[in-house]
């Protein structure tokens, strides 16, 4: 018996998410076999921390960053930097889909003010304080492919989800020896609460 839930996985929760438009030279390396998309030299950066709850296959936090990127003429996200507080979801990201899973504790508020944290050992991560504002109407749904390197191959996943949005405004705040220090450097120029996702990830 593996010590992971076989694909897909059917995971739940709630999401913060926010995105920047980050000059080239902060971009973070990208998978094998894709380039990230770059327009006027910035490219579209993306982090969150995400709950995972309710009836998930696996209960945890993360936090992870992601760049857009193009496989051929195809839009796909690829995960650069990601921390969990689950075994099972580090072995079973690494091994089923490339995902370069590392192990973090947390701490994540469940308010309409969210004030998250991340370390690695004794070393802080990242910090962000999220509030939260207007919802916009219904369930929004989005489809979407991850690409990252498996085995020395790209490896493309599809992500199928339906969340309800929030808009928000994100402080987030990174540590010169963090990975994610430039994340700082700018404010976000837009932040979303999914609220209540659902989804379903890989074949």
């Amino acid at each position: 018996m593996t010590p992971y839930p076989e694909q897909p996985w059917h995971l739940a929760g709630q999401m913060y998410l926010s995105l920047w438009l980050a000059p080239r030279g902060d971009l973070p390396a990208v998978a094998a076999g894709t380039q990230p998309v770059v327009a006027f030299g910035r490219g579209v950066v993306g982090a969150a921390w995400v709950v995972y709850e309710q009836d998930s296959d696996l209960h945890y936090n993360e936090l992870l960053r992601a760049v857009l990127v193009r496989d051929g003429s195809r839009p796909r996200a690829c995960i650069t930097d990601i921390w969990v507080d689950s075994e099972a979801s580090l072995s079973g990201g690494r091994a089923l889909w490339g995902i370069p899973k590392e192990m973090a504790d947390f701490e994540v508020g469940r308010a309409d003010v969210v004030e998250a944290t991340a370390s690695s050992g004794r070393r802080a991560l990242a910090a962000t304080r999220f509030s939260q504002s207007w919802r916009l109407p219904g369930q929004w749904p989005l489809t979407y492919k991850v690409a990252q390197t498996l085995d020395g191959r790209l490896k493309t996943s599809r992500a199928s989800s339906k969340a309800t949005l929030r808009f928000a405004r994100a402080t987030w705040t990174a540590p010169t020896h963090s990975p994610l220090r430039s994340l700082g450097r700018r404010p976000p120029l837009v932040s979303v609460a999914l609220r209540d996702f659902s989804l379903r990830f890989g074949a």
